[in-house]
C-alpha cells in the first residue's frame, strides 16, 4: 500500500532553484516517486511512497522558508501510482497567466466541507467548477457551472466573456485539491466581486468527510496519479487513462471502435495525425518488447507528469 501526498504552498521562494536538488535527493533516498513544482510563488505537488518517508519529505517541506504551516492531503493506492520522481522549477505552480495574482494578499472566503451543500443550495450562490473539461466530464457538484475550459489560463477569459450571467450572486468556487481557487478567487476579488467562496481542501477533501448519503457530489473525481479516477471516501474509481491523449475512459470505452491502447480513444481520434498514431504505436511496441525482456520501459503506462493543477 502507497500513500499518496497532495500539498501546495504559496510562499515567497528567494532561490527556488536551491531547493531542488535536496528535494530531489531525499524523495529518492525515500523511493518516492511523483512531481513537485517549485517557482518563486511557492511549491505544489503530489507524489506517493511509504508512510515513513512521506512523513520525512513533509518535514523537510515544513522547514522551508514560510513553509510552517503547509497543509497536506493523504491518501492511498494498492499499486505505485507514479513511475519515477521529478523536482521541477516553473513560473507558477499553478498556471493562470495573470500576473497581478497574488493568494498570499487575499483569497475568497474558505467554506468547511460540512457547510458547502448548504452553501451551494442557496438561491443567490452560483457554483462554478474552476477545472478543466476532461475533469468536470467525470464528475462535478451538482448545479455547478462547467465554463469548459481546455486549460486554467482560459479561465480569466471565460468569466469576462460571461460575468454578467453571475450580477447579484455570490461566487462559489471549488477545485480538486484547491490551489486553483486560491488564484481564481484573488483574482475575482480583484475584478470587483464581493463575495467569494471557496471549497476548503477541494473536492478531495469534500469526498474524504462527507458521507456519499448526504453528498452533493456526483461522478468521480479526476486525480493526476496512477488511480485516475476516487469516490466517496477517496476510494479508487473505476477510470483508466487514455495513454494517447491522457484523459479518463471507463472500461467499457476499450471496447468501442476508437479504441486502440497507448494510440487513440473516443474522446482524440479525431485530435492526433496518422503520423502521431504511427509514433503512438512504435512506442507501445518498444513497451511490449521491454516488458518481454523483463525491464521497465520509459514511457510504460504509469503517469509520469503531473499536470499543473491538484
Amino acid at each position: 500500500m502507497f500513500t499518496v501526498c497532495a500539498l501546495y504552498h504559496f510562499t515567497r521562494f528567494p532561490d527556488p532553484a536551491a531547493l531542488q536538488a535536496p528535494l530531489l535527493d531525499l524523495c529518492r533516498a525515500h523511493q518516492i516517486t511523483g512531481t513537485l513544482l517549485l517557482a518563486g510563488e511557492g511549491i505544489n505537488g503530489t507524489v506517493a511512497g511509504p508512510r515513513a518517508g512521506i512523513d520525512a519529505l513533509l518535514a523537510h517541506i515544513k522547514g522551508l522558508p514560510g513553509c510552517d504551516d503547509i497543509v497536506w492531503k493523504l491518501s492511498t493506492a494498492c499499486e505505485r501510482p507514479f513511475a519515477r520522481m521529478k523536482v521541477r522549477l516553473k513560473r507558477e505552480i499553478v498556471t493562470m497567466g495573470q500576473p497581478d495574482v497574488d493568494p498570499r494578499a487575499k483569497v475568497g472566503h474558505y467554506v468547511e466541507p460540512k457547510d458547502w451543500n448548504d452553501l451551494i443550495l442557496s438561491d443567490d450562490v452560483a457554483v462554478i467548477d474552476t477545472r478543466n473539461d476532461y475533469e468536470i466530464a467525470i464528475g462535478t457538484f451538482q448545479g455547478a457551472v462547467d465554463p469548459q475550459t481546455e486549460t486554467f489560463r482560459e479561465f480569466p477569459e471565460w468569466w469576462e466573456q460571461n460575468k454578467e450571467r453571475f450580477h447579484n450572486k455570490r461566487i462559489a468556487m471549488f477545485c480538486t485539491g484547491g490551489i486553483r481557487c486560491e488564484k481564481s478567487t484573488n483574482w475575482l476579488l480583484q475584478q470587483g466581486v464581493e463575495e467569494v467562496y471557496h471549497l476548503k481542501g477541494g473536492i478531495l477533501k469534500y469526498l474524504e468527510e462527507v458521507p456519499q448519503e448526504d453528498s452533493t457530489w456526483e461522478g468521480e473525481c479526476f486525480v493526476f496519479d496512477g488511480r485516475v479516477s476516487v469516490g466517496h471516501g477517496l476510494v479508487e474509481g473505476p477510470h483508466l487513462l487514455c495513454h494517447a491523449c491522457r484523459k479518463p475512459i471507463l472500461p467499457e470505452d476499450r471496447d468501442r471502435p476508437e479504441y486502440e491502447h497507448g494510440v487513440s480513444c473516443h474522446l482524440c481520434i479525431d485530435e492526433t495525425s496518422d503520423e502521431d498514431k504511427a509514433r503512438f504505436r512504435e512506442r507501445q511496441k518498444q513497451i511490449k518488447l521491454a516488458h518481454e525482456r523483463g525491464e521497465r520501459h520509459l514511457h510504460a503506462d504509469v503517469p509520469e507528469d503531473l499536470p499543473e493543477e491538484l
